[in-house]
């Protein structure tokens, strides 16, 4: 089974890598010494070499061999004697006993990314999408790794595509495609649940692509299309309602001020003739309203 068949294309050059070559030629170097040496020693002591002596230095070579370990710094190797958990090793070189300790699992407690996907996974609206993801997660507890699971990286895996397709079939298509930093944790907090007991931790889940059957495409857009229309018309409503609570204000302190109201006309006029650059004609009868409000006010003077 594969997860994250897309990721693939973005996995760097494995020469890139870091590798145990190094370790693996430590041990290799020690145990050749170990073998030349006791054939060194029986010549030493017997001035000739034999099918005896050869075979006495292949078991020190073989018990040297499999006594000598070297781990990285990021390893932790997880020590058995027979067959009961004795202790953690690493990092550096360490020693077991041959034939009744042995290495049986080398644990990496670097971050590791782990891509999964959920292909026709159906939505609550019943929408098949094809969804790809991935988890960053670290073992925090070799001996759990070792003793709780059988195999650690495929059971993060499966429990992340599990817990994604569950996600995915708790909400609509929508939801689902406008809210993928709540999908991210939902996840996050469901595979953290599962694999706790396994001694590993999740740090982060991230959504990559989520695909939508082409079948849908043109009915989304037009539902999207619909959805803005219906707010672009609730905004100018909104907005028309505040325009007339505003005029309806300004018309209550008009009518109770002739003469705010006849200086407003004024600046009005006025703003028009000076954006436009234009002439007004004004009637006569609007000039002789003005002359007689100000025949009134002469006789006061």
């Amino acid at each position: 089974m594969e997860f994250g068949v897309a990721a693939d294309a973005y996995r760097s050059d494995p020469s890139k890598k870091a590798t145990r070559n190094g370790a693996v030629m430590v041990t290799v170097v020690l145990a050749l010494a170990a073998f030349l040496a006791v054939l060194g020693a029986w010549y030493a002591l017997a001035g000739a070499l034999s099918l005896v002596a050869i075979a006495v230095a292949l078991v020190v070579g073989l018990a040297v061999l499999s006594s000598v370990h070297v781990c990285l710094e990021w390893e932790r190797a997880v020590i058995m004697r027979l067959g009961r958990f004795s202790r953690l090793a690493g990092p550096g070189i360490f020693f077991s006993i041959p034939l009744i300790e042995f290495c049986t699992l080398r644990v990496d407690q670097r971050t590791i990314a782990t891509p999964f996907g959920a292909e026709e996974a159906l939505t609550s609206d019943l929408v098949p999408l094809d969804v790809d993801a991935v988890l960053f997660w670290m073992i925090w507890d070799p001996e759990k790794a070792c003793t709780e699971v059988e195999d650690c990286r495929f059971a993060v895996a499966l429990t992340a595509q599990t817990a994604l397709r569950d996600a995915i079939g708790r909400a609509s298509v929508s939801n689902v495609v406008m809210r993928r930093h709540q999908l991210d944790q939902e996840l996050q907090e469901a595979v953290e649940a599962k694999v706790t007991d396994w001694g590993i931790t999740v740090l982060s889940v991230e959504i990559r692509d989520i695909i939508i059957p082409k079948e849908l495409h043109g009915v989304m857009s037009l539902e999207a299309q619909a959805e803005c229309r219906k707010n672009a018309r609730i905004a100018l409503m909104e907005a028309e309602r505040d325009v007339s609570a505003i005029l309806q204000e300004v018309a209550e302190t008009y009518s109770y001020d002739d003469i705010a109201l006849s200086l407003r006309k004024m600046h009005l006029t006025y703003e028009g003739m000076q954006d436009n650059g234009s002439s007004l004609v004004v009637p006569s009868a609007y000039s002789e309203g003005f002359a007689k409000e100000s025949g009134k006010e002469s006789p006061e003077r």
